[in-house]
């Protein structure tokens, strides 16, 4: 299978193209990641693209779309979803969202138990518990960086942004794996790509609300 990767649940603007067969582990045939916070809505397309014409193929090509859906800020966030939506209904080809946790995790390949924690900004974590196969035993969740050690149990190591900016709070060795990869985040779809499964509905991890909400009642202008 021909899968495009598409990420932009944190700060790295992430896309790539992913070879996909049974019994054999994801093969990046190229990518092209950014680090920048801003910049999203800008670099996504043209990522996918450029990323497209390295590996040599066409959008036509593809077998599959998958894309991180998060926990992540409400605006890079929508911009992949929106942008893999747009896709998958112009290919007329399957989008699998998968939380971007778990494709940190499988970078991260530690074997030991394992938190995963991005920048949730405002001071807070993006946090989820990982066992020693890399699978997802706690969150999703939303915490303040000293809110979370108490309630880990038995993991031994940190990765993503977050644990990296607040390693004197979470109190855990960091390892590097701090953004998701394309291979990563199909590998985390793997199983559903390869059966052909019907994917989950695309709906973004926002774990808390925005900041902009529309005014109770108009302010008055006259007294």
């Amino acid at each position: 299978m021909l899968v495009l990767a598409l990420d932009t649940a944190t700060p790295a603007v992430t896309a790539g193209v992913v070879e996909l067969t049974p019994d054999q582990p994801p093969r990046l045939l190229a990518q092209r990641v950014t680090v920048n916070a801003k910049a999203h809505g800008e670099l996504l397309t043209p990522h996918l693209q450029e990323a497209m014409a390295e590996a040599g193929h066409r959008l036509s090509e593809l077998d599959a779309i998958v894309v991180g859906s998060g926990p992540g800020p409400f605006t890079g966030l929508r911009v992949g979803l929106a942008t893999a939506a747009a896709l998958g209904q112009a290919l007329n080809r399957p989008v699998y969202p998968v939380p971007t946790p778990d494709a940190i995790a499988l970078d991260a390949h530690t074997g030991t138990p394992l938190l995963v924690a991005t920048d949730a900004r405002r001071k807070e974590v993006y946090w989820a518990a990982y066992d020693a196969a890399g699978r997802r035993t706690d969150g999703p969740h939303v915490d303040r960086p000293a809110d979370v050690p108490p309630k880990l149990t038995t993991v031994t190591q940190a990765a993503g942004e977050g644990a990296r900016i607040y390693a004197d709070v979470l109190n855990l060795p960091v390892v590097d794996a701090t953004y998701p990869s394309p291979a990563s985040l199909v590998a985390a779809a793997a199983e559903e790509l390869l059966s052909g499964a019907r994917p989950a509905a695309l709906t973004p991890l926002y774990l808390r609300r925005p900041d902009a909400v529309e005014p109770a009642s108009r302010k008055r202008v006259t007294r």
